[in-house]
């Protein structure tokens, strides 16, 4: 008996993202990389053809990641933030938390999907450590994230689906 997947989740603004690279690995990269090899086929001997074998590799890559891109946009299940917003300050995915570590120092980041993380930006995969802890708790719960240095105490101070909340939320 097959084990049931669990579902992939993604942002609509994580979906957009791989949906533009397909679009992009499709419409621009592999076509250029295409006309690159017949052009250097033109030139002859395939065999000792550094640019030739160079530009078949290439296609094999960009290939390999348009079925798995493709694949993945199937699998996944977009969670728009508006559906989410029922949960109220119960923190689930899509969600922006802030936190507030034992010095005081507040930090915001938004629980996505595993094809979405993007520490600069504040966005972080549910499945990561901080993702974990934060996933079903409310403001004001603590949370312990454990890290490679120890663990790290965090409280939820504020819990917001849709947009970005301002620095002085």
């Amino acid at each position: 008996m097959a084990k049931a997947q669990l579902p992939v989740f993604i942002t609509p603004e994580g979906y957009a993202k791989l949906k533009a690279e397909v679009d992009h690995l499709w419409k621009v990269e592999r076509p250029q990389v295409t006309r690159e090899v017949e052009a250097a086929a033109a030139l002859g001997d395939r065999s000792e053809n550094a640019e030739y074998q160079y530009g078949k590799r290439r296609l094999r890559e960009i290939d390999r990641r348009l079925r798995f891109l493709s694949g993945r946009l199937d699998a996944v299940q977009v969670l728009h933030p508006a559906a989410q917003a029922a949960a109220g300050d119960k923190v689930g995915f899509g969600a922006w938390v802030t936190v507030e570590d034992d010095d005081g120092v507040r930090a915001c980041y938004r629980l996505v999907g595993r094809d979405e993380p993007d520490p600069d930006r504040g966005l972080i995969s549910v499945d990561s450590p901080m993702g974990r802890a934060l996933l079903g708790k409310h403001v004001d719960d603590e949370v312990e994230v454990q890290r490679p240095r120890g663990e790290a105490y965090f409280t939820i101070v504020a819990v917001a689906y849709g947009e970005r909340p301002s620095a002085e939320d």
